[in-house]
């Protein structure tokens, strides 16, 4: 199964650093970010972890809950934890999945069906693909996924801007433009006609083609 944009994100449950969670419940009427690691202990994921716990208030501030996830066991997330919070200033104040039969990776197919084996018997390289972001939406759709190979650590300054806008878009009829940043000028949705923008926007907009109207956020 192939997980698009606008997809159903799959409800599971797991075991995780901090209990038992049922995903979709836990999300409840807000916003969620999953994000996975190919294994516990390895260079560049702490990194993330770390700097996604100091981002974590800036989420939550946005009614996003964060979720990590890793093949390896509840256990070992633990011990991470400490290596995590040693190595970047930050320990993780989010719950991390322990994924050790790799069912979320399949039923977010961030891995091949047919992959099996212990966690502790299967190697970073085994589980490299597992290196996804699902943006989740209150009501459980996919709204945007990042996927990025193990040698490169994740923007996360970059996802929350994108929750930014994945906010904003879904409240009014604007999209954003490229680098765009909160507060910033919007673009008027194509498919609002000039008639209905006029009763939106009646200060007007900067028109620099017909096709391209620029306003102020609001």
């Amino acid at each position: 199964m192939t997980l698009r944009i606008g997809d159903e994100a799959p409800d599971f449950t797991a075991e995780t650093s901090e209990g038992s969670i049922r995903f979709h419940d836990w999300i409840g009427d807000g916003w969620a970010i999953l994000f996975s690691h190919p294994k516990d202990f390895t260079p560049v994921c702490t990194t993330e972890l770390g700097y996604m716990a100091k981002l974590q208030p800036e989420f939550a501030s946005r009614n996003c809950k964060v979720m990590g996830l890793s093949n390896d066991s509840v256990d070992d997330h633990e011990a991470w934890s400490k290596d995590i919070e040693e190595l970047t200033g930050h320990a993780p104040n989010y719950p991390i999945v322990g994924d050790t039969d790799l069912a979320v990776a399949k039923a977010y197919d961030m891995i091949h069906p047919n992959a099996s084996g212990d966690a502790k018997s299967r190697s970073v390289a085994d589980n490299a693909t597992i290196r996804s972001v699902f943006m989740v939406g209150p009501d459980k759709k996919i709204k945007a996924t990042l996927t990025y190979p193990m040698s490169t650590g994740r923007n996360f300054d970059e996802v929350l801007r994108l929750l930014d806008s994945c906010q904003l878009t879904a409240q009014q009829q604007v999209a954003t433009p490229v680098n765009w940043k909160q507060g910033e000028d919007v673009i008027i949705a194509p498919g609002v006609t000039d008639e209905d923008a006029k009763q939106k926007y009646p200060a007007g907009w900067e028109a620099p083609r017909p096709w391209m109207r620029i306003v102020k956020q609001a």
